[in-house]
């Protein structure tokens, strides 16, 4: 199995690794055919993605493409964050094996529950005036 540079310096350096105690939306899923997990915490202000970390058990490609994932959602605002695809996080790693295909699906779905948790929970804040949740 060959991978691109790129995904072996996101598996073995992965980016924005971490949790984001206060974030402002969540969103994680298992993957029920091969069991990797990914769970993603967003920061947003201004409607945009201030700050994103990422968790990930998984194989190399998982984690790689979730590194990658975080890095392409950083700082755009979250309407465009919400449309990034597999096959642009395929395509920002340089190609993934046919057998690991389904490894770039996992971030962006999980990306876009964390935003929906974010849009969910943001009106009870507006019109509350808390900032707590």
């Amino acid at each position: 199995m060959l991978y691109t540079q790129t995904l072996l310096d996101h598996f073995m350096h992965p980016r924005n690794v971490g949790e984001i105690p206060d974030a402002d939306g969540v969103g994680e899923l298992r993957n029920p055919t091969c069991g990797d997990f990914l769970k993603i915490w967003i920061q947003v202000e201004n409607e945009h993605i201030a700050d994103i970390k990422f968790k990930c058990k998984g194989c190399p490609a998982s984690i790689a493409t979730a590194s990658v994932l975080t890095e392409m959602a950083k700082g755009k605002p979250i309407d465009e964050a919400a449309e990034i695809t597999d096959d642009m996080v395929t395509s920002e790693i340089g190609g993934l094996p046919p057998e690991k295909m389904h490894c770039s699906n996992l971030g962006p779905e999980v990306l876009y529950a964390a935003i929906m948790n974010y849009v969910l929970r943001t009106p009870m804040k507006k019109t509350t005036g808390s900032a707590e949740e």
